[in-house]
């Protein structure tokens, strides 16, 4: 590839590079590139709008003497660019001479090594991956595509998508790529892919995405805001602060794991600068200490592996939190059916539940348990017959504890 592609750009780089006639001169050479131009631009409006401009970066795998950074350079505050052929390389240094932001590097592998992971914006690349005579070197600079698109950044790519009917490829008539070996390779690495038109045609256009992580930023308690959270009660809940976290995420396909055990998720909120809030009641009977969080989707790991701190629950404090008439809810203190519903929450057992009017026990007492998670009964029951109208004490209590002792009404 070195070799031929070196002799091709000393003999006329123009023409090789824009398959138009031979010895054009620059203005020529770079008015063939309009069309890819404006294709390249139109896949620009993925971009969000932040970073800026001046902090974006782009890469052209293959890029000649330069015909397309010279007018993509103006998208991006650093553009580079890669080539195998060192004659490519030295022609583009002149020709983008005058643009200090733009960068070109000779390529000396079937790879991306000149780079890190997660440092570009907008990958592109035309008229390059037709001449590779080998599939592998293709699928190499893909896989490196990926590498080093930002979590979140595009590529828009050019692949030979011709039926596959030669018996040899050249460098010059390279490899072809059909469209189902893209849907594999994409959905394999994870990548989606937004664009393929041009199948079975020499120029088969690709625009794919990089998704952008997913990660969990913090762990906090639901209820308080606080870095800790109690290991059972009412306030035993946490709220994973997600980065990035899939719209398609909902409560039947997430699951945290708190220590290996399940919780019970209750809630998935809408990104708030990038972040979306999960709450997750701890399950019962874990133990205390920084614990490990793991967020599944659809039964796979999402992110990687956070901590919570849980500490241990403070002692239940059996409280009434409600008290009305039994039939008209909103009637308090002021008892109209003969019967009263009163609500208690951090309950361990509502067995001793007891009530007296006046000193005189309450009647036909009925319980049920309203909420596990927050120990909440509602205790139903009524007034002992010795209540007439007027004004009586009632005396609310669980076992020696007294709730309330407070006065009513009976009408």
């Amino acid at each position: 590839m070195r070799a031929d592609w070196n002799e091709r750009a000393r003999e006329d780089a123009n023409y090789y590079v824009a398959f138009g006639r031979r010895d054009q001169d620059d203005t020529e050479f770079l008015a063939t590139a309009a069309d890819v131009i404006r294709d390249l631009e139109g896949e620009l409006k993925r971009l969000p709008p932040e970073p800026p401009v001046s902090a974006r970066r782009a890469l052209e795998i293959g890029c000649g003497p330069g015909r397309l950074m010279r007018p993509m350079s103006r998208h991006f505050g650093e553009i580079h660019g890669i080539d195998v052929s060192d004659e490519m390389i030295a022609q583009a240094r002149v020709k983008l001479g005058d643009i200090p932001w733009a960068h070109v590097h000779h390529a000396g592998g079937s790879d991306l090594a000149h780079f890190p992971s997660d440092h570009f914006d907008f990958v592109y690349s035309y008229a390059v991956f037709q001449h590779i005579p080998s599939a592998e070197v293709v699928f190499s600079y893909l896989r490196e595509t990926v590498r080093v698109l930002k979590p979140g950044g595009f590529a828009r790519l050019q692949i030979n998508g011709l039926p596959k009917t030669a018996r040899t490829y050249t460098t010059w008539e390279g490899v072809r790529i059909g469209a189902d070996e893209l849907h594999r390779f994409t959905r394999e690495h994870g990548v989606r892919l937004l664009s393929l038109t041009g199948i079975e045609t020499q120029y088969m256009w690709t625009s794919w995405q990089k998704p952008s992580a997913t990660r969990i930023r913090h762990v906090v308690n639901a209820f308080s805001g606080e870095q800790a959270v109690p290991s059972t009660g009412r306030l035993a809940c946490a709220t994973l602060q997600i980065e990035n976290l899939p719209e398609a995420c909902d409560l039947n396909s997430l699951e945290a794991l708190i220590d290996g055990v399940a919780g019970v998720g209750c809630y998935v909120g809408p990104p708030v600068n990038g972040l979306s809030q999960y709450n997750v009641f701890l399950p019962a009977g874990g133990r205390t200490g920084l614990v490990p969080v793991r967020v599944e989707w659809h039964g796979q790991a999402l992110c990687p592996d956070a901590t919570i701190r849980v500490i241990p629950a403070g002692p239940a404090v059996p409280r009434l939190v409600a008290l009305s008439d039994g039939v008209n809810l909103l009637s308090f203190q002021r008892i109209e059916s003969g019967t009263v519903k009163a609500t208690i929450e951090e309950v361990d057992s509502i067995d001793n539940f007891g009530a007296t009017v006046d000193g005189v026990p309450v009647r036909k007492v009925e319980t049920f348990r309203t909420d596990p998670l927050a120990s909440r009964y509602e205790v139903n029951f009524e007034l002992p017959a010795e209540s007439g109208r007027g004004g009586h004490v009632l005396k609310i209590r669980l076992g020696t504890r007294t709730l309330t002792q407070i006065g009513i009404e009976v009408v």
